[in-house]
């Protein structure tokens, strides 16, 4: 039997109903991502291999380094066949890691590869999906959104950048006239709270000052210029916000105490850690009344620790693989912010995730303070984020939400990712939850009732999300079967 299998995960025949019956084929809405609209728009066709699997890919260069491979096969200037054959001679030392299930999850589900990688097999699987790469229309960017029937991508935008791309893609793109995926930006305005440093602030203010189309000389223009891209934002389909931050900010001021700290920072002086607190607290109550005006979803990312190798982050960059989890305490400032837009009856849906497993409960039962009358699930408690998104960080995440809330309401996965290789994670995370679901039913905790663990199931799978975000999405369509290719030897 090949490792990837039909029943992979799934150790009872309960997990195995579900997951065939209610799982397997539901549609998939990916409303956090890091994709490109640019590659979306103009349908992309990766070159080979190492384009389409390893690029940027940090989780990979974590792991190859960690096996003592060198810099330039990483993240550095060596040819991509020998990246490649890099990773490849890594793969069979991830085993217990979540990595050795996703290559061959993905090799399985974009190329029908069932070998195992390794620096064997690594020159025939190379060659056998370059060639697939280089014919098969499923595995465009467009082509693999509709191969794996993702109705909805949300990517992650700065309010200074142009959203020509997305508009480009309302427009109907310049792919096949078959694609209907819709394809949102998300506000990410975290560069506006950047007051520590006023050389990048001010160069950032500036940009943002060109695409809002107005001259920003005060607190009150830089708050206009802000408002404009999130109309701008909304009048292309963007239902949602994100902040990805050290923890939420919560020493609340006046705007004339934000206006103070703004003139000084324009003025090219750095503001100190305290006046970084009050002008970033200030700015995300701000973004807090924007996103409920809209009715949008505010999505908070908290508590990774990045960018710990300086060294690494002055000759590699960022988002090269140098952070990890951090330690803030979370509970009392989020609470706090979450409130205070709760008092100004300005609180939105809000979609909290941590990256410290200690932190579970503590997101978990905040958000279970602020539900509001006759909306499910107002705010809730989001996927295993980052480092956390693995089998028994799925697992925790699940058993704490089912634990402190409705698991039954809950919006489902994300893939988080840059590439177009992640989606058979939303397959990892459906097998792993029919798994954990028919695992109580096996052991009598759940009754053993389709009516009532199916429809489940396929709600957290998605119709939970498309609900919650109320995005506008196409007429549901089927994924395209892969399994229905010929299958051809890859030596």
């Amino acid at each position: 039997m090949s490792f990837i299998h039909a029943d992979f995960l799934l150790k009872s025949q309960a997990a195995r109903e579900l997951y065939h019956k209610h799982a397997e084929d539901q549609p998939i809405l990916d409303f956090h991502t890091h994709l490109s609209a640019r590659e979306i728009a103009e349908n992309r066709r990766f070159g080979n291999l190492f384009d389409i699997w390893l690029a940027g890919d940090h989780y990979k260069w974590r792991a190859m380094r960690a096996n003592g491979a060198q810099e330039r096969f990483c993240s550095g200037d060596a040819p991509a066949y020998e990246k490649f054959l890099a990773w490849a001679a890594t793969v069979p030392h991830t085993v217990r890691n979540p990595l050795f299930h996703w290559a061959h999850l993905e090799l399985k589900r974009y190329f029908d590869i069932d070998e195992l990688l390794d620096a064997d097999t690594a020159p025939g699987i190379w060659k056998y999906a370059n060639a697939q790469l280089a014919a098969d229309d499923s595995l465009t960017t467009q082509g693999i959104l509709r191969r794996f029937g993702v109705q909805a991508v949300c990517t992650t935008d700065d309010p200074s950048e142009s959203l020509s791309y997305h508009h480009q893609l309302a427009a109907g793109g310049s792919g096949s006239a078959r694609f209907s995926t819709r394809v949102y930006p998300t506000f990410r305005p975290d560069k506006a709270l950047g007051v520590r440093d006023p050389e990048a602030f001010n160069d950032w203010v500036d940009r943002l000052s060109a695409s809002a189309n107005v001259e920003i000389a005060t607190l009150n223009d830089f708050l206009e210029a802000l408002h404009r891209r999130h109309d701008d934002f909304h009048q292309v389909g963007c239902r949602m916000s994100d902040h990805g931050l050290d923890y939420c900010h919560a020493d609340f001021c006046t705007q004339t105490v934000a206006q103070e700290i703004f003139r000084k920072v324009r003025s090219g002086q750095a503001a100190s850690v305290e006046e970084h607190s009050k002008f970033a607290s200030f700015m995300m109550v701000f973004f807090g009344h924007l996103d409920h005006a809209k009715g949008w979803t505010k999505q908070l990312h908290l508590g990774a620790q990045r960018n710990v190798n300086q060294r690494a982050l002055k000759t590699l960059g960022r988002d090269t693989g140098f952070d990890s989890m951090g330690d803030w305490p979370q509970a009392g400032r989020l609470g706090a912010y979450l409130d205070r837009l709760e008092q100004e009856n300005a609180l939105p849906k809000v979609i909290l995730y941590n990256v410290n497993p200690s932190d579970n409960y503590t997101f978990a039962t905040l958000a279970g303070n602020f539900h509001e009358s006759g909306h499910m699930g107002k705010i809730q408690y989001g996927a295993a984020w980052w480092f956390l998104d693995q089998k028994e960080g799925i697992e925790q995440q699940l058993n704490t939400l089912s634990n402190t809330g409705l698991l039954s309401r809950f919006v489902g996965m994300v893939t988080d990712s840059r590439s177009f290789m992640s989606y058979p994670r939303h397959e990892y995370f459906r097998r792993v939850l029919c798994n954990l679901i028919g695992e109580d039913i096996e052991n009598g905790l759940i009754p053993d009732q389709e009516a009532l663990v199916g429809p489940m199931v396929e709600n957290i799978c998605f119709h939970n999300a498309r609900q919650f975000l109320g995005l506008e999405l196409p007429e549901p369509f089927m994924r395209e079967n892969a399994s229905a290719r010929a299958t051809s030897p890859v030596r």
